[in-house]
């Protein structure tokens, strides 16, 4: 059974260097001359090579010590992510609102939670967050362990009291069976509950999208306009500012201006006036499959999104330094968009896992 999805690695050939560095040096002056019509300065290679350093993927995705990887805890919490018995009325598992085939989002302005209520702000994708620190639009949950039952405990979204979730569990011979071969012993608790679900989140790793093969070496990978939008991306639009490294977040908290009485991290630091309608900032990795967009689904494209950027903000003393107007023109937002439909990917597939009944079937001949 195969649920992971993986960094791949290539290896690096070295054979044609010669030949791929004269045809990255011929694209580059067909992109200069290209950016010098619509009056774009121009960045020289060496410049751009920096630039596509800072985007490389790591190697391998990192476990805490005091919850290494195993394939059984992956295995078991890969189960329980798609269980809906983790809710108190049986009907809602965490893949509700977090689908694999919607980014792992559920494609909603506004997520849905216990007894179909909508809840107060989107759903954010949990794709790449074994790199992450503070988690959830306002940075209130401390990492993938601690996040992991707080929508299962919370009353307005799975509404499952932890006591009750444990007994449940309990009494299913193939969880006992499950939590054993992942922790040695078949006691299942809140700690273990919680370890085996992040275990699986960190798999969740995006593959490599064209962006990854463009700055790999691979002229073709991607197309002018995304070329320039990538040298638009870390200069004129000023977007690197914040969606920086190979996840394109730099997992701040930021106000960009959104029209929105909900004031985000400011109701955790309440003292800090630079976090009053501060949010984290998503990752841009396969950011196409996400719509809509913000932490209220207020833009409903990727258009909308550059253009929030561009002039759409509203200036209030807590707006991040960062947001100003950019004066993009129309190629150059075309250009943008362009760009970050290459850092999506073609992911592993992901199978709905048979769950563990209280029933044993026993096949007879």
């Amino acid at each position: 059974m195969s649920h992971h999805s993986s960094t791949e690695t290539d290896p690096t050939t070295t054979g044609h260097s010669q030949e791929r560095n004269i045809v990255v040096r011929f694209s580059w002056i067909l992109l200069t001359g290209l950016l010098a019509t619509q009056g774009v300065k121009a960045v020289e290679p060496p410049q751009l090579d920096a630039l596509k350093q800072k985007f490389h993927r790591p190697a391998s995705i990192p476990f805490p010590k005091d919850n290494p990887y195993t394939d059984a805890k992956a295995d078991l919490g890969y189960t329980l992510f798609f269980d809906p018995r983790l809710s108190g009325a049986n009907t809602m598992s965490c893949a509700n609102c977090h689908n694999p085939a919607l980014g792992w989002k559920d494609g909603l302005g506004h997520g849905v939670g216990h007894d179909a209520k909508q809840l107060g702000r989107a759903t954010p994708t949990i794709l790449n967050l074994a790199w992450a620190e503070l988690l959830m639009w306002d940075g209130r949950s401390g990492g993938l362990e601690d996040q992991a039952t707080g929508p299962i405990e919370s009353a307005g979204e799975m509404n499952q009291p932890m006591p009750e979730l444990l007994a449940e569990l309990a009494e299913i011979p193939g969880y006992r069976k499950m939590f054993r071969e992942a922790f040695g012993r078949d006691e299942i608790t809140k700690e273990r509950l919680s370890q085996a679900i992040a275990t699986f989140e960190r798999t969740l790793v995006s593959n490599k999208a064209p962006f990854d093969r463009w700055i790999e070496g691979d002229e073709t990978a991607i197309s002018e306009s995304a070329k320039r939008g990538f040298v638009a991306f870390n200069g004129k639009g000023n977007c690197a500012a914040c969606h920086s490294d190979w996840r394109f977040t730099d997992d701040g908290f930021h106000d960009i201006g959104l029209k929105s009485d909900d004031i985000g991290r400011g109701a955790q630091v309440p003292d800090v006036q630079s976090l009053q309608h501060a949010f984290k900032t998503p990752t841009l990795r396969n950011i196409d499959q996400r719509a809509p967009y913000m932490h209220d689904g207020s833009l409903a494209n990727l258009r909308e999104v550059v253009v929030h950027y561009d002039t759409g903000f509203v200036e209030r003393p807590s707006l991040s330094p960062e947001m100003h107007h950019l004066g993009l023109t129309e190629q150059e937002v075309v250009d943008l968009i362009e760009f970050m439909h290459t850092l999506t990917s073609r992911d592993d597939k992901i199978s709905i896992p048979v769950l563990p009944t209280k029933e044993q079937v026993t096949w007879t001949r």
